[in-house]
């Protein structure tokens, strides 16, 4: 049975890992036909849709109705943090940089996780964490650079901004987000739905809210039903499996060069040197800040 387990434990991983692989080239396909609030909103409207249907799939909706009672004001502002101002910040990255910029940038989150961590959940900083984290932003300093690191001339600056912030606020809902009780599909499906008019009221605010054309329909609806939802809830089949989640986590390692492979073929950017080295020292920061903690789940990215 053990071994039964162990199999769907890496293949629900595996599942989740390619899909995370894809969705930097989905962003930045659907940024062609949408502004960064239009895709937000159809993709949250889908991702809705689609962790509605896992609620009710699973059997969850009288857990989702005395979670609404007891914690809708919590699940509300945490819904404004994700999905609204960390996905709208991530967009705003993609759309001023190139896909394998932003994409090793925001893949930081994990060591920004560990540094809030410090000061938001007590946790001691060790020194694996803050030598992971100088290899980490190494990096992202050559990725940012395109290898020129002594001249520390950005493409857009701004844009790295972005997508560093993304890692803050995806560190704080994290965060917040451990510190509530009930089922975790339950929450992000609320999170979701309960900050859609807003996403909604930002979409007509700062945008247009139709005419879209079909091509940014359809690349809105890949982003919220796989990265969005169903890797969410296919992340969570892994952990549930997992003898040791470390095992079926280190998994995530695999993906930001699995993306810039799908950078290259779909959205026909060519790879320049200095990306892959920097995403290198970004993984391999982050593999150091990993180093001796004690198995615990990963947070779906």
């Amino acid at each position: 049975m053990a071994e039964v387990d162990r199999r769907k434990a890496y293949l629900y991983g595996i599942a989740t890992v390619l899909l995370w692989s894809t969705v930097a080239s989905a962003f930045k396909l659907s940024l062609r036909y949408l502004d960064y609030a239009q895709l937000l909103l159809y993709a949250s409207a889908v991702s809705t849709v689609a962790l509605g249907c896992a609620v009710l799939v699973q059997g969850k909706v009288s857990h989702l109705w005395s979670e609404a009672r007891r914690a809708w004001g919590r699940a509300l502002l945490l819904g404004l943090c994700n999905p609204l101002a960390y996905y709208l910040v991530l967009f705003s990255a993609y759309e001023r940089l190139p896909a394998q910029e932003a994409q090793p940038l925001n893949y930081t989150w994990a060591l920004t996780l560990a540094l809030l961590s410090v000061p938001l959940l007590k946790q001691r900083l060790r020194w694996q964490d803050g030598v992971g984290g100088i290899v980490c932003y190494a990096g992202v300093l050559v990725i940012s650079t395109h290898g020129d690191v002594f001249a520390l001339h950005f493409t857009d600056s701004f844009g790295v901004v972005l997508a560093l912030g993304s890692t803050v606020l995806w560190a704080l809902y994290w965060i917040f987000n451990t510190r509530e009780a009930g089922d975790p599909i339950v929450r992000l499906f609320l999170n979701f739905a309960l900050s859609l008019p807003f996403v909604g009221l930002y979409c007509a605010w700062q945008s247009s809210l139709w005419p879209v054309p079909i091509e940014g329909l359809v690349g809105a609806g890949y982003v919220g039903l796989f990265e969005m939802g169903v890797a969410f809830v296919l992340w969570q089949q892994a952990m549930r499996y997992a003898e040791n989640t470390a095992q079926v986590g280190n998994l995530i390692f695999v993906s930001p060069f699995l993306s810039l492979g799908f950078i290259y073929l779909l959205v026909d950017e060519a790879i320049r040197p200095s990306t892959p080295v920097g995403l290198a020292l970004v993984i391999a920061g982050l593999v150091l800040q990993q180093m001796g903690r004690s198995a615990q789940p990963i947070p779906n990215r």
